[in-house]
């Protein structure tokens, strides 16, 4: 039985890449492929791959959209890529709008 990990984000705090695959509910292999592809980034630390709180989120957005979509891994990466584009647009425009006000 897989057990779903959730996670809190902190962003000094670094995954390695058992505890990214079990917070996603995806096997070691599914990261390690998609690191390879230049879909998810991580960082080398002592040889071991690990992961800040940023790319647990680009991971879950990844696998939550092949796994219900059936989308290959590109086009979830694109979905990912969208969805931190828009959240990214966002920020912008309320920091904009809370700057007129002020």
């Amino acid at each position: 039985m897989k057990h779903k990990v959730d996670a809190v984000l902190i962003d000094n705090e670094t995954l390695d890449l058992q505890e990214l695959a079990s917070a996603c509910a995806v096997a070691p292999t599914w990261v390690v492929e998609r690191v390879e592809a230049g879909l998810l980034a991580c960082h080398s630390s002592g040889g071991e791959m690990r992961f800040a709180s940023a790319h647990l989120v680009r991971a879950r957005r990844m696998a939550t959209t092949e796994r219900h979509f059936d989308a290959n891994q590109e086009v979830a990466a694109l979905v990912a890529d969208l969805i931190e584009e828009v959240e990214h647009l966002r920020r912008q425009v309320h920091a904009a709008a809370k700057r007129s006000r002020g």
